[in-house]
């Protein structure tokens, strides 16, 4: 029999560098499969990504004019571009694109588009004969636990109590959450993420009119918390796959690459805090002082903190005298993806977001865990040091959610030391991990179960 023909899928993914990266990721693997891949991006940000796209021969992208929108910078298109109180009028900015992305689809004819937070997709493609599929790069087990529906209808208040406990019908009876981390989960239900819709509603909103849901991740890992959200909505539940980064066509700056040249193996801790949210200057300056304190040499890309228009302004006093020569602090863009495969490196502190975690995962330096604010970056944190064990928490205060020097340096400390019995027991954890997910077949089965899923969903 002869096999089905090419898919075309469309993506159109949240504007934030984090959703966008692990989306093309994704494109990749399916267009690897002959599947031909339409992609929707913010104009200026197409030339950030044009060197993961490894397919340009099935995999296009189709620039969207972001409108402005009162209160953002001019030109600014993605939740990396603005503060993260302004992060909301991304999402209205991205509603606001509803007539071109009409056009395009009307135009290109795709059979599914890919999508997470553009809760008004589903009736669009409805409309036009197309299906959507609600894809999340965040994992299941954070998304089943915080945002099945009867947690978040009509943006409805949560108190603390009722996210101390799973959803009924949880595969988990409990979740280690610390109090800031509640106050800020609960807070989070009346947040208003663009157009005045809540974040949740949006969220629920979505996955109620999708065809499908899709997330990133393997049943061995995130099959029951797939199933159980799935269940809930009465829908079809895909997993893709961990999707383990492909090597970029670029080699490492020259200038990172003489660097780390310098340094013994697995000796340098990498830090990275994401592209969005800057740190308060307190914290930043806790996180750089502890860096030093571990004695080890560090790289850190971090953003300026809050109230900073550069790096160096906000660096503790003597910091940048007392580290030259075994310190960068640096503050912009970096190719993480190649700095955590270089064999100097030892140890990656993550602000834990998913695509982070994946990398993170797949190459031999060990995890420190300092979440975000977001509810997937705390979640990720604790699978990681909780139920996986691969990786070790930076202890922060239970009502205040500070970290301090010493305890950064005490995180770094257990994963990087030999002697240490929770070291030992993580690093051990990580290889088994790591050896897992790079092993042979394990994403190509999932790719080609995702595909085969999506067939049937047509």
């Amino acid at each position: 029999m002869a096999p089905p023909p090419p898919l075309h899928i469309a993506m159109f993914p949240w504007f934030a560098m984090g959703h966008l990266t692990p989306y093309l990721h994704l494109s990749n693997k399916l267009a690897k499969r002959g599947h031909k891949i339409s992609f929707f991006i913010p104009k200026n940000t197409q030339t950030k990504l044009q060197h993961l796209n490894l397919n340009p021969n099935l995999i296009t992208f189709f620039p969207l004019n972001v409108p402005h929108v009162d209160g953002l910078p001019h030109g600014a298109e993605t939740s990396s571009d603005v503060p993260f109180s302004l992060v909301p009028l991304i999402a209205t900015a991205m509603d606001q694109t509803e007539d071109q992305i009409e056009l395009l689809l009307k135009e290109l004819k795709p059979q599914i588009v890919f999508f997470d937070f553009q809760y008004w997709l589903p009736n669009l493609t409805q409309k036009l004969g197309i299906k959507s599929l609600q894809y999340w790069i965040a994992s299941p087990f954070s998304i089943s636990y915080f945002w099945n529906g009867p947690r978040q209808s009509q943006g409805k208040g949560l108190t603390v109590e009722d996210l101390k406990k799973p959803p009924s019908g949880y595969p988990d009876s409990y979740i280690n959450l610390h109090q800031h981390e509640l106050l800020f989960l609960s807070g989070s239900r009346k947040f208003v993420f663009g157009s005045g819709v809540f974040l949740y509603d949006r969220l629920h909103i979505g996955t109620s009119l999708a065809d499908a849901i899709g997330f990133k991740g393997c049943k061995e890992i995130d099959g029951p918390y797939a199933e159980f959200l799935g269940n809930f909505y009465g829908k079809p539940s895909l997993l893709s796959g961990p999707l383990l980064p492909e090597s970029p066509t670029t080699s490492l700056d020259e200038k990172w690459a003489s660097w780390l040249k310098g340094f013994r193996h697995g000796s340098v801790v990498f830090c990275a805090c994401g592209s969005e949210g800057p740190l308060e200057q307190n914290q930043f300056q806790e996180l750089l002082l502890g860096l030093e304190l571990t004695g080890f040499p560090f790289l850190a890309a971090l953003k300026p903190p809050n109230g900073f228009e550069s790096i160096e302004e906000a660096l503790p006093e003597g910091f940048g005298e007392r580290v030259k020569g075994k310190g960068i602090v640096y503050g912009s863009w970096i190719q993480q993806q190649l700095i955590l495969e270089h064999p100097s490196v030892g140890c990656f502190i993550t602000h834990c977001g998913a695509a982070s975690i994946t990398e993170g995962l797949v190459n031999t330096c060990e995890l420190v865990l300092l979440p975000r604010v977001g509810v997937d970056h705390i979640m990720n944190a604790r699978m990681m040091s909780e139920k996986l064990k691969v990786g070790v928490e930076v202890e922060k205060g239970d009502e205040d959610g500070l970290f301090t020097k010493e305890s950064v340096c005490k995180a770094v400390k257990i994963v990087m030391d030999d002697e240490n019995e929770v070291g030992r027991e993580v690093r051990a954890n990580h290889e088994k991990m790591r050896n897992f997910l790079i092993s042979n077949n394990l994403e190509s089965s999932c790719v080609d179960s995702f595909c085969q899923k999506l067939y049937d969903l047509l």
